[in-house]
């Protein structure tokens, strides 16, 4: 059979595998973080947040209409990026057969033994990254990078496709090819654009005699074209759009929009002009750009799609992107702020004080047929002995600061600075050393190459690490070589090595791809460049571009997805050059057959059977169910505060996909700082009524009252409803008058009052009619903060305008901590209820609580989605998820009130309910469940208190037994982790005290004495 036919065959049959691997292992439904919304935003073609994803909405859509009901929804757009993704290992393999056919005589029949070792090179590279880490984990969720990915393997074999027919006529259609692709891709995500300095050395190479200056000016010129599309046609296109909408309506006196229908029929006369001329003139490279630009355009074009929704006002509207200046906002992320990135200030810069602000970019509404400036941001001119090129050192958070300084040998740079009290004061701007030193370490080492080893090496869990010796770093396997920089890996306690995210490749699939990369760079230098720009561009230049501070919410490997792509590449070229390097004295077909066989048993089959068992995410639910748990922990008509995506998204996409509850409001804290988001907020959704806000858009439009100072001129307690009309008054007799004559808008009390009609409350059910006796008259709290930013000043005006009709919730206790509510909070499930009952607030025994409403959610109503199967895998969101739901806790709280209500059965069924749920072999004991060791005893369940305190002191002690058996350097490493099990075994011995478990007690006294001793021997416990 002919090596075109095999080539095709084998490529559909890696397809195959990588489809049957993707589709077995989907969530069937959403995931946390960002999928919940983008699969809520395709189902109903609804906007999303920043800078969107039209295309990717578009796609999930039309397989949406599939699904044989709203609840299999999820599954169809996750099911996208599995066939997404099984196709970019088609791809891949496509890409690796042809760079591997090139080792051999062009000219030369294929012999059997050569064939063998080019599908080879193409199965052993597609198949390692078709079970690699960071891409697999993509291809089994509704998210945008398994379809990106597959942009970049489509482009990435396109021009090598090009190249073998770059001479024959018509071979530019590729190219015009390609650049469909690019603009197409936009509208999935930008990261595909970074295949362009490849693509573009490709054409070099083909095109070219390759010489020092050419190189140089290729790189220029892929260099610029990247420029060229981000800036220029992405965000230029649009911005180009307002000035000449701002002409046409504000000068010529047009209506809205006919600015940019002018502007957009002249770029489609322009193009299709220069198009028709330079084909007649046959100017073949002039046209080509054009045509080149056209279908860029054209691609670019479904971010229509955004604008047309929102003008259609859908409930998930994020930026409102109705016109071409908020689209132009929404296209540039404003909402997440900026970074420097080539030129900028250091953590600790101040202001220029000869000129500390500048003029940022400025805000249009619509009023009386024109567009107005409704607000002109504020850009901060810093002082310029604290500028630098390349700062990596930028963010002035307190944490941020601190982990600067952890990363590297912070010298800095003692420099003296007049304050803000006008005295003279010395500090230390961080030297350009410390600078490199943090991006070498912090931003390449930890945020670059410990994903690729993750990758090509081992992994050593998945908790996310901050740089600590036990969690998140990378992992060979091989003992010796991960004693050396983890500490010993003997005698792992069980909760260590248990990790399903333990992964070992012992180092082998790293070191088949620097054999390809070595020899490929050797023998092809050309192709090996252009895979190298793959490499770097995907990777060490995202890592640049990102400048990424630390303490990132979550781990960021999906981002270099396409850095391992080029790796995988050379993973299969690896395998050829094998066949090339070992000696022909072996006959071809049998070498090609072993080394084969052997590169597939030793790197892809490893890793498949490493990697499945922690990225199976097949059957499990817990994501759709928790959203539910958290809606239906809510009464009619609620109100509900969220506070981050795993607590918003799961909810939106509960609601808008599987209309679960679609009468509870939930706002988003974050969200409720931008003014187009309260707008909507009051507007009528489903069956949810509008959220009664008394400010006016004019009061809290963008610039007005984003930052309110309290300035207590009142002690008493006062009317928060007379409050909020204070701070929103336009009345010149209730501002601030600032040192600079500004008048500010300011809180001139912080004890509140709210008066409480305890009839109402009653028939709208905000408290049981059981609790009647404990309502009070007024609720009243101190602020705790100098500062109400506008998200917490209009969650005061809507507990000030609620008048008690609605029930109002909050997503966990610490939330609302900010205005201080804490005192009058329900547990009512996943949420706290805002209650006029006050109840003293502790660590423990959180909130008020309904036993009989609480029972019936947490026995009865609420789904777990299958988190008690201990073959269902949980992963570090999940786990650290109901950490913050505090789940164990709850049911603690309710088995003691129940106690206390002389219901003792009741409560003992509560307390063997959460053991069922929540196996500590499923997860494991964590500092947030003290309080179910202590509801065992509280309760008389002494025999359950005993088990968990044994189970929990098992696992504690054998952690410290590990920490204090480490050597060498690593003897006096894992202090945090020796402070933390010595608190935990502390609070476990104090647990058994309290509740007279002498035996016990007495066991844990002698381990917490004999390791404590250990602990003050090398330091002072803090």
């Amino acid at each position: 059979m002919k090596y075109q036919k095999l080539n095709i065959i084998f490529g559909w049959i890696i397809f195959a595998i990588a489809a049957y691997t993707y589709l077995s292992t989907i969530e069937p439904t959403a995931s946390f973080w960002d999928c919940g919304e983008f699969i809520a935003a395709s189902y109903k073609l609804e906007v999303c947040h920043p800078p969107g994803a039209p295309l990717f909405m578009i796609l999930g859509r039309i397989v949406s209409l599939f699904a044989s009901d709203p609840s299999h929804v999820a599954m169809m757009i996750n099911s996208l990026s599995a066939i997404a993704s099984a196709l970019t290992i088609l791809f891949l393999f496509w890409t690796i057969t042809n760079l591997a056919k090139r080792f051999f005589a062009k000219n030369e029949k294929l012999s059997t033994g050569q064939i063998i070792a080019i599908l080879g090179s193409g199965a052993v590279g597609a198949l390692a990254y078709t079970f690699s880490d960071t891409f697999w984990f993509s291809a089994v969720e509704g998210e945008v990078y398994a379809t990106s990915s597959l942009f970049t393997a489509i482009v990435f074999w396109a021009i090598l496709k090009w190249e073998k027919v770059a001479d024959e006529p018509y071979a530019n259609r590729w190219i015009i090819l390609i650049a469909y692709l690019m603009g197409l891709s936009i509208g999935v995500h930008l990261l595909n654009l970074l295949a362009i300095p490849a693509i573009v050395f490709v054409y070099y190479f083909k095109k070219y005699k390759v010489t020092r200056n050419g190189i140089i000016s290729a790189s220029l010129i892929s260099i610029v074209l990247l420029g060229t599309i981000m800036y220029v046609i992405i965000n230029g296109t649009v911005k180009f759009a307002t000035f000449f909408e701002l002409f046409f309506v504000n000068v010529i006196g047009l209506p809205y929009h006919s600015g940019n229908i002018i502007y957009a029929l002249l770029i489609i006369g322009f193009i299709s002009w220069g198009i028709y001329y330079t084909h007649k003139k046959r100017k073949v490279l002039l046209n080509t750009i054009l045509l080149g630009l056209a279908v860029i355009l054209i691609g670019y074009s479904s971010y229509a799609l955004i604008v047309i929704r929102s003008l259609a006002n859908p409930p998930m509207d994020q930026n409102n992107p109705e016109n071409v200046f908020n689209l132009l906002s929404y296209l540039n992320r404003e909402q997440y702020g900026d970074r420097p990135l080539l030129y900028g200030e250091y953590f600790n810069a101040p202001l220029d004080r000869s000129n500390p602000y500048g003029t940022g970019t400025k805000y249009y509404i619509k009023k009386n047929g024109k567009y107005v400036v409704s607000y002109s941001s504020q850009k901060y001119n810093y002082d310029p002995r604290f500028k630098t090129i390349f700062p990596r050192m930028y963010s002035p958070q307190s944490n941020h600061i601190k982990a600067y300084k952890e990363w590297t040998n912070f010298k800095g740079t003692p420099i003296k600075i007049t304050n803000n009290q006008g005295e003279q004061e010395t500090v230390y701007k961080p030297t350009f050393v410390d600078n490199i030193e943090f991006f070498i370490k912090y931003q390449l080492g930890h945020m670059y190459f410990r994903y690729f080893m993750w990758n090509f090496s081992g992994r050593q869990n998945n908790i996310q690490g901050h740089g600590e010796l036990s969690n998140g770093n990378w992992l060979t396997g091989i003992n010796f070589i991960d004693d050396m920089r983890l500490g010993s890996q003997e005698n792992l306690p069980y909760s260590l090595k248990s990790n399903k995210a333990r992964n070992k490749y012992y180092l082998l699939p790293l070191l088949l791809g620097l054999i390809g990369l070595f020899y490929h760079a050797k023998i092809k230098p050309l192709d090996f460049s252009v895979v190298m720009l793959l490499f770097f561009f995907t990777g060490i230049a995202i890592v640049i571009y990102l400048n990424q501070y630390p303490y990132q919410p979550r781990e960021r490997d999906y981002a270099y997805a396409g850095s391992f792509y080029a790796f995988a590449i050379w993973i299969g070229v690896g395998i050829v050059s094998l066949y090339e390097i070992i000696s022909n004295k072996i006959p071809g077909v049998a070498k090609a057959s072993i080394i084969t066989l052997a590169g597939l048993l030793l790197v892809p089959v490893i890793m498949a059977k490493e990697n499945w068992d922690d990225h199976d995410r097949s059957n499990r639910y817990m994501v759709r169910d928790f959203a539910s748990d958290y809606l239906n922990s809510c009464d009619p008509n609620a109100v509900i505060f969220t506070n981050g995506d795993n607590d918003t998204f799961p909810l939106w996409y509960a609601q808008e996909v599987e209309g679960i509850r679609t009468d509870v409001r939930i706002i988003c804290l974050p969200y409720l700082s931008t003014d187009w988001y309260i707008n909507q907020m009051k507007r009528k959704v489903y069956e949810s009524e509008p959220v009664p806000f008394s400010l006016n858009y004019n009061q809290y439009m963008m610039g007005k009252r984003d930052l309110v100072p309290v300035y207590e001129r009142l002690k008493e307690s006062v009317s928060l409803k007379e409050l909020i009309e204070f701070v929103g008054s336009d009345n010149p007799k209730t501002k601030l008058r600032t040192n600079s004559g500004d008048e500010m808008d300011y809180m001139p009390a912080r004890n509140f009052i709210i008066p409480v009609d305890k009839n109402k409350v009653l028939n709208n059910s905000i408290v049981a009619q059981d609790d009647s006796n404990l309502i009070v008259d007024n609720v009243k709290w101190k602020l705790s903060t100098n500062y109400l930013h506008k998200n917490d000043l209009m969650m005061l005006d809507l507990l000030a305008s609620a008048n008690w009709d609605r029930p109002i919730y909050y997503v966990t206790v610490g939330h609302g901590n900010e205005t201080n509510l804490k005192n009058y909070f329900q547990l009512d499930g996943f949420a706290s209820k805002f209650v006029p009952i006050k109840t003293k607030f502790s660590e423990n025994r959180v909130g008020h609580i309904n036993t009989k409403s609480l029972y019936d959610k947490l026995m009865n109503t609420f789904k777990w989605g299958n988190i008690s199967d201990t073959n269902i895998y949980i992963d570090e969101t999940t786990s650290r998820t109901t950490k913050i739901l505090k789940l164990r806790e709850n049911f603690a709280n309710l088995a003691m009130a129940l106690y206390d209500k002389n219901e003792k059965d009741s409560a003992r069924m509560v307390l063997e309910r959460c053991k069922e749920l929540f196996p500590q072999k499923q997860m494991p004991f964590s500092i947030y469940d003290f309080s179910l060791g202590e509801a065992y005893y509280y309760t008389q369940n002494n025999e359950m208190g005993d088990e968990f305190i044994k189970d929990y002191s098992k696992t504690i002690i054998s952690e410290l037994k590990y920490y204090y058996s480490q050597k060498g350097r690593f003897k006096n490493s894992f202090t945090a982790e020796k402070q933390t099990n010595l608190a935990i075994l502390k609070e476990l011995t104090r647990l058994t005290s309290n509740y007279n478990r002498t035996e016990l007690n007495k066991s844990l006294e002698e381990d917490f004495s004999n390791y404590y001793s250990m602990f003050i021997g090398q330091q002072t416990l803090k």
